[in-house]
C-alpha cells in the first residue's frame, strides 16, 4: 500500500452558518420539550403530595409517594358514574364516526367530479374547518335547547358533526390516493353492488385512515370540556370526568392536589391507547397527504 492510499482524507470543515443553524434548531427543540414537560411535572408531583407539602413548596418534589389523593378522588360520590358517562360518550361517538365518515367520504370522493351537488357538499363540509368553535357556540346551544339535545345523546351527535369536517377532508384525499378505481370497476363487472363493493373492498383498504381518525377523535372527545359544559350542565348525573374535575374549583378555593390526581387518572387510559396506536396515525396521515 502506498503512502498516498494510506493517507487519511479529512472531512471538510462544517461551515459556520450550518453550525449556528444546528445549534438554534436543538435549542428550540430543547425549549419546546421543557415547555411541554413543565405542566406534566407539576401535575405528577402535585398529585403525589399532601396538601401541607403543596402549601410549603408548590414546585418541590414530594417527600414520599402519597397515594391518598387518588384514593380520595375515586371514593368521591358518583366518580364511576362520570367515568362511565365519559366512556360511553367516547365509544358511541367513535362507532358512529367509523360508520358515517368513511361511507360519506367514499360517496363524495367518487361523485364530486361528476356532480355539482357532491362537489358543493364537500366544499361545504371542508369550509367548517375554518370556522372557530366560538362562532358556532351560541347557535349550537340554542339548537340543542330547541330540539331537546342538551343531553348525552345530543353531545354524541355534535361530536359526530364536528368530526365530519376534518374526517371528510382526510378521507377524500386518502381514497383518491390509496384506493385504485380499477378495483371497484372489476367488482362491478363481477356483479357486486355499490354497497358490496364498499363493504368488501373499499372499507378494508381504509383501515389506516379509519384508525387515525378514531384515535385523534378519541383524544378530543375524551378530553373535551367546553361542549359537555354547554350541553350537560343541567343534570349532574350526566356529567363527564372533565365536568367532575371542574367541580374541584369553588368560588374561593381550588384543591390542586385532588384536581391533579383526577387529571392523571383521566389521562392514563387515553395515553395508553395513543402510545400503542401512534404508528397508525403516522401511517394514515402520510398516505393521505400524498395524492396520486
Amino acid at each position: 500500500m502506498t503512502s498516498t492510499n494510506a493517507r487519511k482524507v479529512n472531512p471538510p470543515p462544517v461551515p459556520l452558518q450550518t453550525r449556528v443553524f444546528q445549534f438554534l434548531k436543538y435549542l428550540v427543540l430543547t425549549v419546546g420539550c421543557m415547555i411541554i414537560a413543565a405542566p406534566l411535572y407539576l401535575t405528577v408531583i402535585t398529585a403525589l403530595k399532601t396538601r401541607q407539602e403543596s402549601t410549603e413548596n408548590f414546585f418541590s418534589l414530594p417527600t414520599s409517594f402519597y397515594l391518598g389523593n387518588f384514593q380520595e378522588v375515586i371514593n368521591k360520590q358518583n366518580y364511576f358514574t362520570y367515568l362511565g358517562n365519559t366512556l360511553f360518550i367516547t365509544v358511541v361517538s367513535l362507532i358512529l364516526m367509523a360508520i358515517v365518515i368513511p361511507s360519506l367520504s367514499y360517496a363524495l370522493a367518487r361523485n364530486m367530479r361528476k356532480s355539482k351537488f357532491y362537489r358543493f357538499s364537500y366544499i361545504y363540509l371542508v369550509i367548517g374547518l375554518f370556522v372557530p368553535f366560538q362562532v358556532v357556540m351560541v347557535p349550537l346551544v340554542k339548537l340543542a335547547s330547541k330540539f331537546n339535545l342538551s343531553n348525552i345523546w345530543g353531545l354524541i351527535l355534535f361530536n359526530l358533526m364536528f368530526a365530519l369536517r376534518d374526517g371528510v377532508f382526510l378521507f377524500v384525499a386518502y381514497i383518491d390516493s390509496a384506493v385504485p378505481l380499477e378495483l371497484e370497476e372489476s367488482a362491478h363487472i363481477d356483479g357486486c353492488s355499490v354497497f358490496r363493493t364498499y363493504a368488501s373492498i373499499v372499507f378494508p383498504l381504509l383501515k389506516p385512515m379509519t384508525v387515525t381518525i378514531l384515535i385523534l377523535n378519541a383524544l378530543s372527545v375524551w378530553n373535551d370540556f367546553m361542549l359537555p359544559l354547554l350541553l350537560l350542565n343541567k343534570s349532574k348525573s350526566s356529567w363527564t370526568l372533565q365536568l367532575f374535575q371542574y367541580n374541584f374549583k369553588t368560588a374561593y378555593t381550588f384543591d390542586y392536589n385532588l384536581a391533579f390526581a383526577s387529571f392523571l387518572l383521566s389521562m392514563l387510559p387515553i395515553m395508553i391507547v395513543y402510545i400503542f396506536s401512534q404508528k397508525y396515525i403516522i401511517q394514515g396521515l402520510t398516505n393521505g397527504a400524498v395524492k396520486g
